[in-house]
């Protein structure tokens, strides 16, 4: 029995040992636990206390309220919950918060750039700023006293009606608080003459703290004043912050009266030193503001000095060219940097790489970009186009061959050249190359590293004792994907007003019902700030008889039942007769009859306004800058997607059966001033040619007559049904077989067909 029990403990100790570390650590720690809170509980009771001195609090007790502090009597200390509580006897007011975060968190936008000029140099000197350096700020103004005849174009100029110097100092600094004091972290200001480096300005900024009061420039002392006072020399710009310029603004009229001076720079450096004591520093928070001043009859090219590549800002720059020619000699010194910055770090990975499990073989090529993209299937496989120096054998047409011209041409040309260039770099002074023939091109676009390209190249090799013999050799290249940037776009609101357009034909009628209904429901109910205009189009002959007969009257009464069930709301409409409803010369009567700040949405009768894609026109398009075509979402034909079927109405079925009709541009948001712009230089290019503007439509007006970014995009927000359009003859024969294609590829998909197409022929069969 003994022998037995001893068995069944050591099999009990067996099966219980893998858990023993576990019991062991859960006792342990309950042992700490309670020793750890007998201990706390003793210390609580039994605490020695400095005399005068107040207690501490126990652990999770409330806090005891300090002479004159909140306690918890006091209500104000705790948070309460307010609740929301609107006043029925006052009207509801749409709240409208900001679009974008940044706006309502109160960030603000890092650096505004102020440039002094004069009417004598302003299209001169200030025309080679704007040319050299405006392009890499986000925001930059010109100051000027007297306004010239012509402001240069792509320049914002302020002109204060004074060309004294102090003047216009203090009425800029004026204006920049008042206009962007709220609005901007910094502030560069500059003259017409300076040459300023704007990527080493932007990035000084960004290396400085916001917090603190910055007077940031070369600074010079003042002729017979203070030696500790400083003053930032306004030849070579300076720096201001945000908080020293809120700081200034209340002394400048006191500034402008008490003192006197000559020069702009040491009266804005007297007036900080005297009213905030703060004096200008070259120097702050580890960050250089280098400069460079240009002696007479200085060449930039020969100039190696390190103080000039340091520098931020160069000054006199006495006329337009010597401006350019800095500028091509910084940009000459930045893209040497960067290449040798490329070279370092491809050292520093091939380093690495070796010491990494897959060797030198992890390498990939070119050192430093992402490896080509590896297809999971044969559906992910990116294509390669093929080329020659005349041809390109993949059309954006679809057609098999077509010409190289335009962007592509120069894409090829540029690629074939660096490829010499790298041969005779690698390959120089043994042999020296140059090309006879592009036998074979191939490209394709990587999204993950960018544009490949595969060169078979006929050259001919040239040795040092002058042999020369011709070979072929394969080249790759790769011109990879750079920094991404987020381009400046104008600000925008979904406050503004937008006026749909709808044309009307006899062959319309059916379906006016419908977008009036959905007009109605979708802005007239929801009180969205949009108008509608109706344009009938009427054909000759029942423009004759519209006195018996009105084929619109029937539109016409439903409108009236409109402006009954909405007093406030009211549809105009206008009359045309024309056989040829052409689109442009119908928008040009509707133009002349709205203001040039007006928002247009031309629309179809088979368009189903919504809200969303309002919001979507208002924010897609901007004035001076985009127009918008969307791509609505047309459904296919029923009859052939469900062949008697139950209609599918789930959200999950959202865009299932349809496509996005890439053939039609009907729809299109922009504005009055833009297509009025674009319409005037339509006319000076047709002249009295009436009957080209037939065979256009006002997304050729755009495209051709105007510099106006085109977005175009799909629109879920867009969704037709099925409706068999009448393509007009009478219109140009590119417009009617754009209707007729739109017509097919909207009656199904290829399954649905294929599946029709079986079911027929089983049918006859049978």
């Amino acid at each position: 029995p003994a022998v037995a029990a001893a068995m069944r403990l050591g099999a009990v100790l067996n099966a219980l040992r893998p858990a023993l570390p576990l019991l062991l650590g859960l006792s342990l720690g309950c042992s700490l636990s309670l020793l750890r809170a007998s201990w706390s509980h003793g210390v609580a009771e039994e605490r020695c206390l400095a005399p005068g001195r107040p207690a501490p609090p126990d652990r999770g007790a409330p806090p005891e309220p300090l002479e004159g502090g909140p306690g918890p009597g006091h209500e104000d200390f705790r948070p309460r919950i307010v609740p929301y509580y609107r006043d029925p006897n006052k009207p509801y007011k749409k709240v409208l918060r900001t679009r974008y975060i940044q706006t309502e968190l109160g960030f603000h936008e890092r650096l505004f750039v102020a440039v002094l000029t004069s009417k004598a140099t302003l299209n001169t000197l200030a025309v080679a700023v704007n040319k050299t350096v405006a392009h890499h700020f986000s925001r930059l103004l010109y100051f000027t006293g007297l306004r010239s005849t012509k402001v240069p174009h792509g320049m914002v100029l302020v002109a204060h009606g004074d060309e004294r110097p102090i003047w216009l100092m203090y009425e800029t600094m004026n204006y920049i608080h008042q206009h962007f004091g709220s609005d901007y972290d910094w502030f560069y200001i500059m003259q017409d003459d300076t040459y300023a480096q704007a990527e080493q300005v932007k990035a000084l900024v960004t290396h400085l703290s916001i917090n603190q009061d910055v007077y940031l420039g070369r600074a010079e002392e003042f002729i017979g004043g203070d030696e500790q006072a400083r003053y930032c020399h306004g030849g070579f710009g300076y720096l201001l912050s945000r908080s020293l310029l809120l700081k200034l603004h209340p002394h400048l009229d006191s500034c402008r009266n008490e003192i006197l001076s000559v020069r702009p720079d040491e009266w804005l450096g007297r007036c900080i030193i005297d009213f905030l004591g703060i004096t200008c520093v070259s120097q702050l928070q580890g960050q250089h503001y280098h400069t460079y001043e240009l002696a007479k009859n200085t060449e930039p090219e020969k100039e190696e000095e390190e103080e000039f590549q340091a520098a931020l800002a160069v000054h006199p720059v006495s006329d337009m060219t010597l401006m350019y020619r800095l500028h091509k000699q910084f940009s000459r010194i930045q893209l040497d940097r960067a290449y040798q910055e490329i070279q370092d770090l491809q050292m520093q990975i091939r380093n690495l790489t070796a010491l990494t499990p897959a060797g030198e073989a992890g390498v990939t090529w070119p050192v430093g970009i992402n490896a080509p993209f590896l297809p999971k299937s044969r559906f992910e496989v990116i294509s390669w186009d093929y080329f020659t120096e005349q041809h390109l054998f993949s059309c954006p047409d679809g057609s098999p061959k077509c010409e190289l011209s335009g962007a592509s041409k120069a894409d090829v040309s540029e690629i074939i050249v660096w490829a010499l260039e790298q041969l005779n770099r690698r390959y120089q002074p043994l042999l020296r190359f140059s090309k006879r023939q592009l036998l074979n091109g191939y490209r394709r676009f990587d999204p993950t590293r960018g544009m490949e390209y595969t060169l078979d190249l006929l050259l001919e090799a040239v040795t040092q004792k002058g042999h020369s013999h011709l070979l072929a050799k394969r080249v790759s290249l790769v011109r990879p994907l750079s920094k991404v940037e987020i381009i400046p776009m104008p600000y925008v609101t979904e406050a503004t007003r937008v006026q749909l357009v709808l044309p009307l034909t006899v062959q319309d009628l059916d379906y006016v019902a419908n977008f009036l209904d959905m007009f109605a429901m979708n802005t007239l109910d929801t009180h969205d700030n949009a108008l509608l205009t109706l344009l009938f189009v009427y054909h000759p002959y029942d423009a004759q008889r519209v006195g018996q007969v009105d084929v619109f009257a029937g539109v016409k009464a439903m409108v009236g039942e409109l402006e009954k069930r909405y007093a406030e709301v009211k549809i105009p409409w206008i009359s045309v007769k024309t056989e040829v409803p052409s689109q442009v010369k119908l928008m040009d009567i509707v133009s002349k009859k709205h203001p040039v700040d007006t928002l247009f949405f031309l629309a179809t009768v088979w368009t189903e306004i919504n809200m969303e894609f309002l919001n979507r026109c208002r924010m897609n398009t901007i004035s001076n800058w985009q127009v918008f075509f969307p791509v609505h979402f047309q459904e296919f034909n029923p009859a052939l997607v469900y062949r008697g079927e139950q209609t599918a109405s789930s959200s999950t079925d959202f865009l299932r059966d349809g496509h996005f009709d890439r053939h039609t541009f009907a729809e299109a948001c922009f504005y009055n001033s833009d297509y009025m712009t674009a319409r005037t230089k339509l006319a000076a290019d047709i002249l009295d040619r009436d009957e080209v503007l037939e065979s256009m439509e006002v997304f050729d007006v755009f495209l051709h007559y105007s510099g106006l970014h085109l977005f175009r995009a799909v629109e879920p927000g867009l969704v037709q049904k099925y409706a068999l359009r009448s393509c007009n003859p009478r219109l140009s024969e590119e417009l009617y077989h754009r209707c007729v294609l739109s017509n097919l590829e909207g009656l199904a998909s290829r399954s649905h067909l294929a599946m029709a197409l079986f079911e027929q022929e089983q049918a006859n069969s049978t």
